[in-house]
């Protein structure tokens, strides 16, 4: 069996970029511009993976026939399925009910894919998709369900007959037989099962190798930066001794942002994010690193990534666990907490933070959850985006919460913490009056040394008091002006959240 390559980079389709690519008819992305976007993020930036999502928005089912047919010459020379790659999200039925039958939809279009493939590079063409990303994965009964409806309803139905002739005979064969299913675990509920539901899809099946995708952005709106980072270390050192126990190669993917608290891996932050997720195998690289700096930097940035080989995940005993849980749970409840109060002027806030991509609603804990009553928010981007606006950086939330000892804890197994929190904290507006309380001010001063971005502040400052004085009129009469400025912040930290 032939060995595959696992992408170092996975360009994804996160709408946190400020500019606006060349290639884009307007400012929201969506359309024949994802196709562009597509070939753009394969033939300039480098990157060797493309996530197509079905999840949340309308996409185009016929993506491989538009590359193949709109850029030749590329695609000859690197072939879609062997030296990149193109890997759908599908909507998960359990909470898109609308929505679920566009997973049925996307895996009946896999073997269509497989043949424009073929009918392009020749007979030994690789199939150009051959693993699905589930999003909000619960169980590993969830994810054999879609390995079994593909082996069984899909690759298997040129078996079936129609009088006395076959399927195959009529049609042509349904190639590939089967596709791989890449889990994406999302909240602390999942992400605490992460072992044992792995190594329970595992149990069955002899594959060469198992992609694993930690969600990091939604965790950080959930539970805060500290929480998100602690979640994805305990369940980055789970999938090691799952990989261990199993024998099978555990290939783990992490989403990450260019802002801090959505991760921070940019083109110029690729070493601390390499130090940070030792053991990741794929990237993800999402707009604002794509959009927000130059083409050269975008390109230096995955080239770096793509020189470095992944390693091994941090040991975590068990006590180590415990005390881990223990500050999450600390750390995070005071954090919700926090959220709560200021919810109101988060959805203010987030109206002047423009969309980028055409999305529908997702499934989160703040927009569902009985726990926090009828408060819902925005999306993890605009969440971010709005928070900044406000000068209140989100990295910063709950930070004061925790005592000395138990940072310097923290700070073995998150070694960039300290780093992180000064970077988010220039952006972080201290005068009298904003929404950063003395005790936190004193906090960060003790702890980090913070070289404020003044011209960032200022439009911050413009922003919050339009909001804090005028309150939803501000948004009605004004609102393209607050828009502008909260672009113009953007700029300064080169992503929109």
């Amino acid at each position: 069996m032939a060995k595959i390559r696992i992408p170092r980079t996975m360009s994804t389709q996160h709408p946190d970029n400020v500019a606006i690519p060349f290639f884009s008819e307007g400012p929201v992305i969506g359309g024949d511009d994802e196709v562009r976007e597509t070939y753009y993020a394969f033939s300039n930036i480098g990157c060797t993976e493309q996530m197509w999502d079905y999840e949340g928005k309308e996409v185009d089912s016929f993506v491989i026939k538009k590359l193949l047919s709109k850029y030749p010459e590329f695609f000859r020379e690197t072939a879609i399925g062997k030296d990149i790659f193109i890997t759908p999200r599908v909507p998960n039925p359990e909470f898109e009910k609308s929505e679920a039958k566009i997973l049925l939809e996307t895996l009946e279009s896999v073997p269509r894919s497989f043949d424009t493939a073929r009918l392009f590079y020749g007979k030994d063409s690789p199939a150009p998709i051959f693993e699905i990303i589930l999003p909000m994965t619960t169980s590993a009964r969830a994810l054999n369900k879609i390995h079994s409806y593909y082996r069984q309803f899909v690759g298997a139905k040129g078996n079936l007959r129609i009088g006395n002739e076959r399927v195959s005979d009529w049609i042509g064969e349904f190639n590939p037989k089967q596709v791989s299913v890449i889990p994406l675990f999302e909240d602390k509920e999942r992400l605490a099962k992460i072992g044992k539901v792995v190594k329970e899809y595992l149990s069955d099946k002899n594959p060469q190798y198992q992609r694993v995708f930690l969600a990091r952005s939604d965790p950080a709106m959930n539970y805060g930066l500290l929480g998100a980072v602690m979640l994805s270390k305990i369940a980055l050192a789970k999938l090691d001794g799952v990989s261990k126990d199993s024998g099978v190669p555990i290939h783990p993917i992490i989403g990450v942002g260019s802002c801090v608290f959505r991760g921070g891996l940019s083109p110029l932050r690729v070493k601390e994010t390499l130090r940070e997720y030792p053991s990741v195998e794929t990237y993800t690289i999402q707009s604002a690193f794509k959009y927000d700096y130059s083409p050269g930097e975008a390109r230096r940035g995955v080239e770096e990534l793509d020189g470095t080989a992944s390693g091994r995940a941090g040991a975590l005993s068990d006590s180590d666990e415990r005390e881990l849980g223990r500050i999450f749970d600390k750390y995070s409840a005071s954090y919700q907490k926090q959220i709560l109060r200021l919810a109101d002027s988060i959805n203010a806030a987030s109206e002047t933070i423009p969309d980028r991509r055409k999305r529908k609603l997702h499934v989160g804990i703040w927009g569902y959850s009985r726990s926090v009553g009828k408060k819902k928010l925005p999306r993890a981007i605009k969440f971010t985006g709005a928070l900044y606006s406000l000068g209140f950086p989100p990295e910063l939330i709950a930070f004061e919460t925790l005592e000395s000892s138990e940072l310097s804890f923290l700070e073995r197994f998150y070694p960039n913490m300290f780093p992180d929190i000064a970077e988010a904290a220039k952006f972080a507006d201290f005068s009298k009056g904003t929404f950063i309380g003395k005790r936190l001010a004193r906090k960060l001063s003790d702890l980090v040394d913070i070289e404020p971005e003044e011209g960032h502040i200022e439009l911050s400052g413009k922003i919050r008091s339009a909001i804090r004085k005028k309150g939803r009129k501000a948004l009605e009469e004004g609102k393209e002006m607050l828009v502008d400025l909260s672009l113009r912040a953007a700029n300064f930290r080169k992503f929109l959240g």
